[in-house]
C-alpha cells in the first residue's frame, strides 16, 4: 500500500501520545547577580526550563500512587534490587564505596561533599537510593509496562529528599549561616513567609518588582494597529531606510506573554526581524478571564484570519509570511489547513519554532498525558473559567523539580538570598490564563493526536489535512528541548505538502526562542532536504556558529519580494495608531474570579 507523505516515516515502536521524562542533565547554578552583570539569562538553570509554552495538565495524586505501586508490586525484582541496596549501604559505611553524583550536579559541587567523610557517605547513600528507584522503574519499562508517570513520580521523590534541600545537609548553607551569624537564616524564614502569602507556596524564581514590561522589558518602537476582544495587532516600526514588500506576522503561543520575543534591546527577536529590513507584525493575546471560557481554537484561528487581512491591507501587500511560536503554530496551522481549502492564499509561507503537530513522538510530556488524566483535566474544564496561570506553570514546575523547584528553595531559603534578576525569569512569572474550552481542545489533539489523521479533527469548519498545506515551510527545533523535543518537531516536515527545511538549534525550549546573533556558545545546524528518518537528517547535517534566527532570515527573504522605501508612519486610515507598543492587553490581569 502506498503510503501519503503524512504517514512516511512516522516511528512504530512509540506510544500513541506525546510524552516525556525529566531531563538527567543538570544545567549550571543561577547566580545571584543584577540583570546588568549576569551572565546570559537563557543559558541558567531555570531560565531554560522555567518557560512554559504548551497547554498541559497536572497528573493526579491517585495516578502517582498508582504508579509507585506497580513499580513496588515488581517482587522479584524489587527484593533484588533491596539486596543491592543495602549491599551498596554497607560499602558506603565502611568508605569503600565508589558511588559519586554526575559530574556537573550543582546540588553537590560543594568541596565539602567530597573531602569531608561525613557528607561524602550523605551523598553516596543519597545516589544509591535513587540510582535503586530509578532501576526499578528500568525494569517496569523493560516488562513491558507504562513507566513514565512512575519515572515522573520517582523523579519528584527524589529530588525532594536529597540532601542539600535541608540545612544541616548542605554544606554550603551551614556555613554561610554560622559567617552571617544567622542572618541567612533569618532571610530564608522571611522570603519562605513571603513566598506562602503570595506565590502559592513555591519559591520564587525571581524578583517580579525589579524589571516593567515597556520600561525594562518589550521595548522595540511600534504601535497597536487593531484592537478587538481577543487580541491587539503590533506593527513595529521599521530600523532599515529600505523594507520588502511582503511583510511577517508573528504568531505567539496563547500561553503567557508574547514579550519573550521582545525581551530586550538585544534579545529581541522582534527587533531583529526589523533589523534585516522585514515589515514586522505581531499579535498580543487578551489574557482571558472567566467569559472567555468559550473561546477555543476557532476564535483564535479566526483572529488571525482578521490579522492578516489588517496587516495585507496596511502595507499593500496581497500575501504575508507567518510565523508561529509553540502553540502558536497549532493556531496557525489551523488557519493553513482553512486556507489551503480556497482558491488564493494570503499567505506566502509558514515558519515553524519549536511547534509539535504529531504528537506520537516520545517526549517529556507523557506523564501529563495520561488518559485518566485528560478525562479528568476534561471534567475540569466543563466548569465556567479558565486554566490559570498558576496551574499551567505548576505543571511544567514539576516536570523539573530539581531545577525549577529546589534550585530556588536552596538559594532563598538555605542560603537566604533574594532571588536574582532575569529577564526571561520575569517574563515566565507573567503568566496568562488558557480559555477552557481551548485547554479541552489541545487535550483532545494531545490523546488523540487528531491533526495528523486526515478528517479527525475541524478548525473553522475545515477538516485538518496537513497534507493539503502546500506553502513553502521553515522549521526549527531544539537539540536539547525537553517540551517539544527536535525529532517530534522534524516530523512536521513529512506532514505538510509543501517543500520545508529544516533547522536544528543547540538548545533547549525557551533557549532557542530568546537566542540573538552573537552569543559565542549558540550554534545550529543545517541539513539536506528532510527525509522520513531524523537520524538520517543529523548524520548529513552541518554544524554552523550562530544563531538559527540568521538561517530564518535569509529563507524568508527570499520569500519576501523586493525592497522599498520604509513606510513613514505606522498603521493606515483603516487601521489606525491606537496606542504605543507594547500595548495595552499585555498589561491586563484576568479576573480573580476567572481561574480556579
Amino acid at each position: 500500500m502506498t503510503q501519503s507523505k503524512a504517514t512516511r516515516g512516522r516511528p512504530t515502536d512509540t506510544p500513541g501520545r506525546l510524552t516525556v521524562a525529566a531531563p538527567s542533565h543538570a544545567p549550571e547554578r543561577v547566580s545571584e547577580a543584577t540583570l546588568d552583570t549576569a551572565p546570559d539569562p537563557t543559558t541558567q538553570r531555570g531560565a531554560s526550563g522555567a518557560a512554559w509554552t504548551e497547554p498541559i495538565a497536572l497528573p493526579t495524586a491517585s495516578g502517582m500512587a498508582s504508579a509507585i505501586a506497580h513499580t513496588f508490586g515488581q517482587r522479584g525484582v524489587v527484593g533484588k534490587a533491596a539486596l543491592g541496596f543495602l549491599g551498596e549501604l554497607g560499602r558506603v559505611a565502611r568508605g569503600s564505596s565508589t558511588l559519586a553524583p554526575e559530574k556537573g550536579d550543582w546540588r553537590f559541587t560543594d568541596p565539602t561533599w567530597s573531602d569531608n567523610a561525613v557528607y561524602r557517605r550523605l551523598v553516596q547513600a543519597y545516589v544509591a537510593f535513587s540510582t535503586t528507584l530509578d532501576g526499578l522503574v528500568d525494569e517496569l519499562e523493560a516488562s513491558g509496562k507504562d513507566g513514565v508517570t512512575a519515572r515522573f513520580t520517582v523523579n519528584l521523590l527524589t529530588s525532594a529528599v536529597a540532601p542539600s534541600n535541608f540545612l544541616l545537609g548542605n554544606p554550603a548553607a551551614l556555613k554561610r549561616s554560622f559567617e552571617t551569624g544567622g542572618a541567612s537564616v533569618v532571610s530564608g524564614m522571611r522570603n519562605r513567609a513571603d513566598d506562602l502569602l503570595n506565590n502559592g507556596g513555591l519559591p520564587s524564581t525571581t524578583d517580579r518588582t525589579a524589571l516593567k514590561v515597556g520600561r525594562d522589558l518589550a521595548l522595540t518602537a511600534g504601535a497597536v494597529i487593531q484592537r478587538d476582544e481577543v487580541a491587539e495587532v503590533i506593527q513595529y516600526g521599521p530600523s532599515t531606510d529600505e523594507v520588502y514588500e511582503r511583510p511577517v506576522l508573528i504568531v505567539p503561543p496563547p500561553i503567557g506573554r508574547f514579550y519573550f520575543l521582545d525581551l530586550r534591546p538585544g534579545r529581541s527577536f522582534v527587533e531583529y526581524s526589523t533589523s534585516q529590513g522585514l515589515q514586522t507584525f505581531l499579535i498580543s493575546w487578551l489574557n482571558p478571564g472567566k467569559d472567555q471560557a468559550a473561546w477555543d481554537l476557532d476564535t483564535y484561528s479566526s483572529r488571525i484570519l482578521s490579522a492578516i487581512e489588517a496587516v495585507k491591507e496596511i502595507t499593500g501587500s496581497p500575501d504575508v509570511n507567518v510565523i508561529g511560536f509553540c502553540a502558536g503554530g497549532i493556531l496557525s496551522t489551523g488557519v493553513l489547513n482553512h486556507l489551503a481549502a480556497g482558491d488564493d492564499s494570503p499567505v506566502k509561507s509558514m515558519s515553524y519554532a519549536v511547534t509539535l503537530l504529531d504528537f506520537d513522538h516520545r517526549a517529556p510530556i507523557q506523564a501529563f498525558s495520561h488518559a485518566k488524566l485528560l478525562s479528568f483535566a476534561r471534567s475540569r474544564n466543563r466548569k465556567p473559567g479558565v486554566i490559570s496561570a498558576r496551574d499551567m506553570g505548576a505543571a511544567f514546575t514539576l516536570m523539573r523539580p530539581n531545577d525549577l523547584i529546589w534550585n530556588y528553595w536552596v538559594n532563598n531559603y538555605l542560603m537566604g538570598n533574594k532571588p536574582s534578576v532575569f529577564d526571561v525569569l520575569s517574563w515566565n512569572a507573567d503568566g496568562t490564563n488558557l480559555p477552557a474550552r481551548l485547554h479541552t481542545q489541545f487535550l483532545d489533539i494531545f490523546e488523540q493526536n487528531s491533526l495528523c489523521e486526515p478528517g479527525a479533527a475541524t478548525i473553522l469548519d475545515t477538516p485538518v489535512d496537513l497534507e493539503s498545506i502546500k506553502v513553502p515551510t521553515f522549521v526549527v527545533g531544539a537539540i536539547t528541548d525537553h517540551l517539544t523535543p527536535w525529532e517530534g518537531c522534524y516530523r512536521t516536515t513529512q506532514l505538510l505538502g509543501g517543500d520545508t527545511t529544516f533547522v536544528l538549534s543547540n538548545s533547549g525550549h525557551i533557549q532557542s526562542l530568546v537566542n540573538p546573533p552573537g552569543n559565542p556558545k549558540a550554534s545550529y545546524y543545517t541539513g539536506p532536504d528532510p527525509g522520513p528518518d531524523p537520524a538520517e537528517w543529523m548524520a548529513e547535517a552541518t554544524k554552523a556558529s550562530g544563531s538559527w534566527w540568521e538561517e530564518w532570515s535569509r529563507w524568508v527573504i527570499g520569500h519576501s519580494g523586493a525592497q522599498r522605501a520604509a513606510p513613514p508612519k505606522l498603521g493606515s486610515a483603516e487601521n489606525p495608531r491606537l496606542c504605543e507598543a507594547p500595548g495595552e492587553y499585555v498589561h491586563l490581569a484576568a479576573p480573580k474570579a476567572a481561574t480556579r
